[in-house]
């Protein structure tokens, strides 16, 4: 399952022609697009569940859609210019998501916690305090510094309440995201093997992803907190 240079190509012309008449005029270039897209986040899916267990039922339910939200933009184009689509564990045991986009110059995979709600991220940042020298030895895996180099996702610009700023592990206990990202050339999208490459990348994530998923869902003691 290989992507169409078209199902790029169409994203730099739409870049170049952000507005309703074009994107109604190529309507019948965007839906084979979009299908060749779906058709690689099925097998994409496919793929994943052969080492993980994934929730989300179709390549197409994956999918966010080209429409933009323009309410709250400072830019008010209509459309998206770039294809995106996200993957959820299945089970409430196995915490922590897949994305990736496909956007000329701009292709990535993440992995991780994009918004952890205040519980988790009361638990996150207990576990930081705790035990921050196993973190730091997790991220610095060869494997990880190699395939995504450092942590990624949004900071405080101080240190959050109830943690001195001069804490050894401030540069972890300032994360509000906790991301893994790895980027893809254009020539990478339309390789044959990038399907592989984008499981394999997700399939690197797992060490933390399984230890974030430990720290969410056992309590110190490690007991079960979900069922």
């Amino acid at each position: 399952m290989t992507i169409n240079k078209d199902s790029l190509n169409f994203l730099t012309a739409l870049g170049q022609n952000n507005n309703r008449e074009w994107f109604n005029n190529n309507k019948e270039r965007y839906q084979a697009a979009h299908q060749n897209i779906a058709d690689f986040a099925d097998a994409l899916i496919l793929g994943m569940n052969k080492h993980d267990r994934i929730e989300t039922p179709t390549g197409r339910r994956s999918l966010f859609r080209i429409y933009k939200d323009v309410r709250f933009a400072k830019e008010k184009i209509p459309y998206n210019q770039h294809w995106s689509g996200s993957l959820k564990r299945a089970t409430k045991k196995l915490r922590g998501g897949y994305y990736f986009r496909i956007e000329p110059g701009n292709s990535r995979i993440v992995g991780g916690f994009f918004g952890p709600n205040p519980d988790d991220m009361a638990r996150i940042r207990q576990d930081i305090d705790s035990n921050y020298e196993d973190w730091n030895g997790l991220l610095s895996e060869p494997e990880i510094v190699r395939t995504f180099g450092k942590l990624a996702g949004e900071q405080l610009a101080t240190a959050p309440r109830g943690y001195d700023k001069n804490h050894p592990a401030i540069h972890l206990l300032r994360y509000k995201q906790f991301l893994l990202r790895h980027h893809f050339s254009d020539e990478d999208v339309l390789s044959p093997d990038f399907l592989e490459n984008v499981i394999a990348g997700f399939q690197k994530m797992r060490p933390f992803l399984n230890y974030m998923s430990e720290v969410l869902t056992t309590d110190a003691n490690g007991e079960d907190l979900v069922i």
